[in-house]
């Protein structure tokens, strides 16, 4: 196995404890781990174990209640929101399992849009929007809505959308559970091979274990705590 570089994010004693009505619900606790660049992760565990809270800590959507999360070796506690939304904005990539695609806007306008938040220039946003699609083979699929694609079609414009940034982390949150097998294992094996060729670090939550086992490395949750932390040993 190729050796790890770059540390991307690194959890350190990471708790997550919600309140509700007077009762507190932990969610994560000591969760210790480190996310390197290129790594294919596979996360697992059964429903209410933890994963997305996890994901949701790792993409700056959730702060930890204790703990540290380093970014890049940055702390996050000594960020502004406003660096943390740019990071986000500019470094992390997000696949969601209902899609979430902008149903008014075309297959191109939905992969443009985060480059909207960025600024990026009409002709540059345009281009790398249409070289996105190319990538997940939907060129040709430009100007259709999400109702007029199939849900496989949707979910590689959900890609197409993650990748379009070049970010440094994709966060995956069960993204071929609506799928069809033959269709879930499709857009599984085009994640892998955006991962390969373009170098990106990769987080997949989901209770496929067929697809967890294909990923590199394994970690799995269980009641807020990773039981295991495993390498196949696979080349990255």
């Amino acid at each position: 196995m190729e050796k790890l570089s770059e540390t991307v994010l690194r959890f350190q004693n990471i708790h997550k404890i919600f309140s509700s009505e007077g009762v507190q619900f932990t969610a994560l606790e000591k969760i210790n781990f480190s996310i390197h660049k290129g790594e294919f992760i596979g996360l697992s565990g059964k429903s209410g174990s933890g994963k997305t809270t996890l994901l949701n800590i790792a993409g700056l959507i959730d702060p930890p209640t204790r703990g540290d999360l380093f970014i890049k070796n940055i702390n996050i506690k000594d960020l502004k929101d406003s660096e943390l939304s740019l990071i986000r904005a500019q470094e992390i990539g997000f696949i969601f399992q209902t899609f979430n695609l902008l149903p008014l806007l075309t297959a191109l306008e939905n992969v443009e849009y985060p480059l909207m938040l960025l600024n990026i220039p009409d002709a540059e946003r345009i281009e790398r929007a249409h070289q996105a699609l190319k990538r997940v083979g939907l060129d040709g699929f430009s100007h259709r809505r999400p109702s007029q694609l199939s849900g496989g079609q949707r979910q590689r414009v959900a890609l197409a959308r993650a990748i379009v940034k070049n970010p440094t982390l994709i966060l995956a949150d069960e993204p071929t559970a609506n799928l069809d097998t033959k269709t879930s294992d499709e857009v599984f094996e085009l994640l892998m091979g955006l991962q390969r060729d373009l170098k990106v670090t990769v987080m997949l939550c989901s209770h496929d274990n067929d697809l967890i086992a294909k990923t590199h490395r394994q970690i799995k949750i269980s009641d807020g705590h990773i039981i295991s932390d495993s390498l196949t040993g696979g080349a990255l």
